[in-house]
């Protein structure tokens, strides 16, 4: 059986000690309880992180970053790809087309772009022909990895349901590398492929992608460090941009609808499905499905970020307003699409089927077990009820715990203490005060002996006292 504590994972949060100051607001907020607070400082257990980035937006210290690329990395390669996220387009004021984003990552450094829109309406056909063919239901969008993390931790009985079709950021890359091995004589290692990210989960897929053997990215970058060049080197001369754009494949306005919540759905089209957006209302439907009550629905789109892909901590803008930019694009370039359907290099690239699916299966990522003896862990989730009954129940996270359960959890594993909780001390030093009282009234044995002697002889001293003198008198 694997075993969390000797198996590495690949996170792309890390936390810098030196800027956290303890204050528990991170615990609250984890949707996999993956944060502890020891002796002042924030821990976080690398088997439970999924990378969301809920701490990171959380914290108010900046105690939590996440570790991406950066565009120095470009000069490592003779040739350096970017792959757009649809989230970017947002980033910028109304009137800016995503054909100008594009034109302008070719001017600060990239050769050659793949716009991630156009992998999200290939993606979009092939979800529709697997939904067609699964009795699984309902089926879970695989294009968030941070939810699909999330199901291998937390909900491992639903990875069933998690569909084996490709997310729009692989499909994008592995276009990528089916046109320039036609056209670019270069061996693979001297071509960087380089999405350009909205949110850490994204950079950890990358690194470490659930579903497949290997990446076939070469690393991410964030919207927040592309965007002020984006900005300040913006390509505004239409002839400019069609002549820079004019050999690329750019996405419909539903493949950039993929940006927000609910965008997904409407680029797949099938009438029985849901959007659900914010990482701990994913944890609401998914209990849903285990409870088996969305037996009646084909589709999940689910997403980690509230508003979507738009609301990744990497972006620049506020996701309200973004989400209203992405929905105006994505009217505009509706008519897209139609082109895009009777396109032949479309039709060329859906003909490779395994392209657009899993390699291997995904599976449950091994938590931290109470005990690898089946007998000795059943020991322990008993003692582990007794001490939940005598907590509180409060869940206040003063324990550095984000709850009762989780801090009696640590108890059995021995990592924390029972009087870690400030009511179970505070009812502790009640009681060492009362002993300490009723010690300072009585008296060690031996003086109590001797004690009981002298009043003994006291008494009799003076009994004798009192005979003498009525005899004398």
């Amino acid at each position: 059986m694997l075993d969390a504590k000797t198996i590495s994972f690949f996170h792309s949060v890390h936390l810098m000690e030196d800027k956290c100051k303890g204050c528990v607001n991170c615990i609250k907020r984890c949707p996999t309880e993956a944060i502890r607070v020891r002796e002042g400082k924030a821990n976080i257990i690398e088997a439970r992180c999924i990378d969301c980035g809920e701490c990171v937006r959380i914290c108010p210290n900046q105690a939590k970053v996440v570790v991406a690329d950066s565009l120095s990395r470009l000069k490592e390669f003779e040739y350096n790809v970017a792959l757009p996220a649809p989230a970017i387009y947002g980033q910028f004021r109304e009137g800016t087309h995503p054909s100008q984003i594009v034109a302008t990552l070719l001017k600060i450094g990239f050769d050659y772009v793949v716009d991630v829109a156009f992998g999200a309406d290939l993606v979009a056909k092939k979800i529709r022909e697997s939904i067609q063919n699964s009795e699984i239901r309902p089926l879970i969008s695989s294009a968030c990895p941070a939810v699909v993390r999330l199901i291998q931790v937390r909900f491992p009985n639903l990875i069933e349901h998690i569909l084996s079709v490709v997310s729009p950021m692989r499909a994008s890359a592995i276009i990528a590398r089916h046109e320039l091995a036609k056209n670019i004589d270069l061996p693979e290692e001297d071509i960087g492929i380089w999405f350009i990210t909205p949110c850490p989960g994204k950079v950890s897929a990358i690194n470490e992608p659930a579903g497949f053997e290997k990446t076939c990215i070469t690393g991410a970058i964030p919207i927040s460090e592309v965007y002020p060049i984006l900005l300040e080197k913006m390509v505004r001369d239409p002839a400019e941009v069609d002549r820079l754009v004019s050999k690329l494949h750019l996405g419909s306005g539903l493949g950039v609808g993929w940006a927000r919540s609910g965008g997904e759905n409407q680029s797949i089209g099938v009438h029985r499905q849901i959007s659900v957006d914010g990482i701990h209302s994913v944890i609401q439907i998914l209990e849903e499905v285990e409870r088996g009550k969305l037996s009646d629905i084909d589709y999940i789109e689910a997403q980690a970020c509230l508003g979507g892909c738009v609301g990744g901590v990497l972006t620049v803008e506020n996701s309200f307003i973004t989400r209203r930019r992405i929905r105006m694009l994505a009217a505009e370039g509706s008519n897209k699409i139609e082109r895009i359907d009777q396109d032949d290099f479309v039709h060329e690239l859906l003909q490779h089927d395994q392209w657009f699916k899993h390699d291997k299966p995904i599976e449950p990522r091994p938590t931290m077990q109470l005990d690898e003896n089946m007998a000795t862990a059943m020991r322990k989730m008993e003692q582990m009820e007794r001490i939940l009954e005598e907590l509180p129940g409060l869940d206040c996270g003063s324990c550095g715990a984000p709850n009762c359960q989780a801090l009696a959890e640590d108890v059995v594993r021995g990592l924390a203490s029972e009087m870690d909780c400030v009511f179970k001390l505070r009812e502790r030093v009640k009681e060492l005060a009362v002993e300490m009282m009723q010690l300072a009234e009585k008296a060690p044995p031996a003086m109590g002996e001797s004690r009981k002697k002298t009043e003994n002889r006291d008494v009799a001293g003076s009994n004798s006292g009192k005979t003498g003198t009525e005899t004398t008198d």
